[in-house]
């Protein structure tokens, strides 16, 4: 049986996670993400996305960023009425992405239009997807809890671990059966005892004996025997030889973050990992020289009575943001100073983070349900719902923080507030997250002196800050810690997927020089045969 993988998108770059496990001629999608960067290239990247729908079994979702669902309702535009697999608090997040999105875009036609008729010019842009496409996609989807293993198909097993990378987010465990034989040998593609899979399911009479003795379970003595990284796990090493296990990791979290719980360790041993890279070649900083220097930043907004604009993903990054700024208050290290997430999206998605309690991490869960501390308001916290309120923060004097989606500037209010903010020498622009090739963040980030925005040029005099600690992914240590952490005594191979060219060959060779020999970085659309 040929089992192939590859790449429509995340391979050599970070947006657009497309991901496809081929098991003759059966297609199976991991990720159905969106391009983000400049606004023409990305628009005809995610317009010219294609594939056979017909031919994909099922969709499995990691995680609920734009750049890993954001063309779901494209794939059910073109036809896909399958499955879409996806933890509960994903369910729900991806709802609220694909909802959002339709809406910007209708908002977006409807600005463009106006202005092409201003110009007297031809207008023929039309959305990519509607809300009537995005109701279609989320009601394919079926959700699956962390560790609960459930088959997608008679031959392919699914189980979610948690990422630790925001509300929900998972690895996808993949298991494909009935690929090896009993001494765990790949088996002859010509035969057909992978398609006996349905009846090891379902087919097996109680006085049958079974042929498959890699099935049976080790003896107390035979576990008591395992040492190293056997034990580790805690699964039984007898099982699984006739089986092709991948892991996909998605976007891989980091130990310690506030609210969510740390990055699983306890998977089963994996054959082939599909590992994110996006900061392959640098490091974080330590959260707590982080908070000093958002400490300083705030208080040095006040000094000069200036504006803290934040471009901020909606979902995991502004309620992480609310948090430290919440610590800060309480210890009495800030002093009171308004604070406006300026972002319906960031709202709901609070609402969202409030009602999925079983991804807090232990303390968090602790103050939430114990002491009824709410993580993510305090007093001195706005939420901006309407246009108006939003239009008037541009009028008020600072000091304040405004959090304002999206992350990487390209579209939202945040574009707004960049522009009413970004020439004033009072005000501050802090980044805190990744910023794709060819955003406007991305600019602003790399020290740009004049910016466009939404066709107009604007000086940079604001003072532009940038702290690393409070990324949701694993830089490239903390990436090498965690496989080190997990068992992978099956490991034949690592795939770097989702990270630019430059950082993946440094954490390849990093990757190599600590004990994995063989890491391929992914070309986009290039098929990989495993066995």
């Amino acid at each position: 049986m040929a089992v192939n993988v590859y790449s429509l998108g995340a391979a050599q770059e970070v947006t657009g996670s497309k991901h496809i496990i081929e098991i003759n001629g059966r297609s199976y999608m991991i990720d159905c993400g969106a391009f983000q960067g400049k606004r023409a290239e990305s628009d005809e990247k995610n317009r010219n996305f294609e594939i056979p729908v017909d031919k994909i079994d099922a969709v499995i979702l990691t995680h609920a960023h734009f750049d890993h669902v954001g063309l779901l309702p494209l794939l059910v535009k073109k036809g896909y009425n399958g499955n879409i697999y996806a933890t509960p608090a994903t369910r729900d997040l991806t709802d609220l992405v694909m909802m959002d999105s339709a809406r910007i875009q209708a908002r977006d036609a409807e600005y463009l239009r106006k202005q092409a008729q201003k110009k007297g010019e031809n207008f023929n842009w039309t959305p990519l997807y509607t809300e009537k496409d995005c109701l279609k996609a989320a009601n394919q989807i079926i959700t699956l809890s962390y560790n609960r293993k459930m088959y997608i198909s008679p031959e392919v097993e699914l189980e979610y671990f948690d990422a630790g990378h925001i509300l929900g987010s998972a690895y996808a465990y993949i298991t494909i059966k009935g690929q090896r034989d009993a001494n765990g040998n790949p088996l002859n593609n010509n035969d057909n005892t992978a398609l006996r899979i349905w009846n090891k399911l379902f087919g097996w009479k109680k006085d049958e004996k079974r042929n498959t003795p890699d099935r049976r379970r080790a003896t107390p003595e035979e576990q008591a025997a395992y040492t190293g990284p056997e034990r580790r796990s805690g699964h039984d090493r007898r099982e699984g030889k006739d089986e092709i296990r991948i892991l996909y990791t998605g976007d891989l979290g980091r130990k310690m973050k506030p609210i969510i719980r740390d990055p699983a360790t306890n998977v089963p041993p994996p054959d082939y990992i599909f590992l994110e890279s996006t900061y392959g070649n640098r490091k974080h900083e330590d959260t707590a020289i982080a908070m000093d220097e958002l400490r300083k930043i705030v208080t040095r907004a006040i000094e000069k009575k200036g504006k803290i604009i934040i471009p901020s993903f909606a979902i995991e990054r502004t309620q992480e943001i609310v948090y430290y700024l919440h610590l800060l208050v309480d210890k009495k290290k800030i002093p009171n100073i308004p604070i406006y997430v300026d972002s319906p999206m960031a709202v709901n998605a609070t609402s969202i983070f409030q009602v999925h309690q079983e991804c807090y991490s232990d303390d968090v869960h602790e103050a939430f349900l114990q002491h009824h501390k709410n993580p993510f308001g305090f007093g001195n916290l706005s939420f901006v719902n309407s246009l108006e309120e939003s239009k008037s923060l541009n009028k008020k004097e600072g000091p304040m923080i405004i959090i304002s989606a999206d992350g990487m500037c390209e579209s939202g209010r945040i574009v707004h507030h960049i522009a009413n903010n970004i020439s004033d020498p009072r005000n501050t622009i802090l980044i805190v997250g990744y910023m794709a090739e060819n955003t406007l963040g991305r600019k602003i980030r790399d020290g740009a002196k004049v910016v466009k925005i939404m066709g107009d040029e604007y000086d940079v005099k604001a003072k532009i800050e940038q702290i690393n600690a409070f990324s949701a992914h694993a830089d490239y240590d903390e990436c090498t810690k965690w496989l080190k952490s997990i068992d992978t005594s099956r490991l034949k191979k690592i795939f770097l997927v989702h990270g630019e060219k430059d950082a993946q060959e440094f954490f390849q060779n990093h990757l190599k020089e600590n004990g994995f020999a063989n890491v391929q970085i992914v070309k986009y659309g290039e098929s990989y045969e495993i066995e």
